[in-house]
């Protein structure tokens, strides 16, 4: 369905409003991938006053960006973390990984990493729950692509996916951000292409498994495919949430959406 914003941004607002800001527990770790023979950093962001096991939101960076990006471009995600009680994990996923495995290429196993290296080290290293129902992923522009593309190859794994300004079918942009480096030309490797591509891979999704949150800045250039991605879901009838509202593909939105997301995210874990 298609929702006003006014809703969750009430909530999102009443948590904040008044709030005195705590001390989050912010890391950044050294994680071992063993796919990929080499480290991978990660901000873990924790919540202060936590008595008990807690959910986790795993956060992908968009294209060219890295692991720190959305604790230093939105700092206050440590008040949202401290608020709403779980955690936040932001891997690094490589430049232009598109968060895939890429059959052959030894340095680009980012798939296998997100859903099974990085859950893992997570979860025998910090104090949180380890169920599908507890644990959320999402992102931005590629990190958005990464977070439904993963999750739903992984439905074992996730309960509840998002997805912000996603670059959920880079079919129209074929020249752009290096995919011919990883899948060959669209003209030629139509097929690899299709099986890459989260609006190809709808049919994948189990009937009522999974919770989703779309949302994309109308004056996005990702955002005709993201409102097509809920058309799409709409037919088949997926039950999802999709917002839209004014903002670009840049921080200023994503600092935005993140309130919208968490919120999301929030209601999920408390069911």
């Amino acid at each position: 369905m298609k929702i006003n914003i006014l809703n969750y941004f009430l909530v999102a607002t009443l948590f904040i409003v008044g709030f005195q800001a705590k001390a989050a527990q912010v890391d950044t770790v050294e994680i071992f991938s063993n796919s990929m023979g080499k480290k991978i950093k990660a901000v873990i962001v924790f919540p202060e006053n936590h008595k008990k096991p807690v959910p986790t939101l795993y956060l992908l960076h968009g294209y060219s960006g890295n692991y720190a990006n959305w604790v230093n471009k939105v700092p206050y995600i440590k008040t949202l973390v401290d608020r709403y009680n779980y955690a936040i994990v932001c891997p690094d996923g490589g430049y232009g990984s598109w968060y895939w495995d890429i059959e052959g290429d030894k340095n680009n196993q980012y798939e296998t990493f997100v859903s099974k290296e990085l859950v893992a080290y997570v979860e025998s290293q910090y104090a949180v729950c380890q169920n599908r129902e507890s644990r959320a992923i999402s992102g931005l522009s590629m990190g958005g692509h990464g977070a439904l593309y993963v999750g739903i190859r992984h439905q074992d794994v996730y309960g509840a996916i998002g997805s912000t300004a996603g670059g959920v079918d880079f079919r129209p942009f074929p020249n752009s951000w290096e995919i011919i480096e990883r899948l060959g030309t669209y003209s030629e490797n139509k097929e690899v292409w299709d099986k890459h591509v989260v609006m190809e891979m709808l049919h994948e999704i189990k009937p009522n498994n999974l919770k989703l949150f779309i949302d994309c800045g109308t004056d996005d250039f990702f955002y005709n495919v993201n409102r097509t991605l809920h058309e799409k879901m709409t037919y088949l009838n997926i039950p999802h949430t999709f917002v839209s509202m004014p903002g670009k593909h840049n921080w200023d939105y994503w600092s935005q959406s993140i309130s919208l997301q968490m919120a999301f995210f929030d209601q999920f874990f408390r069911n």
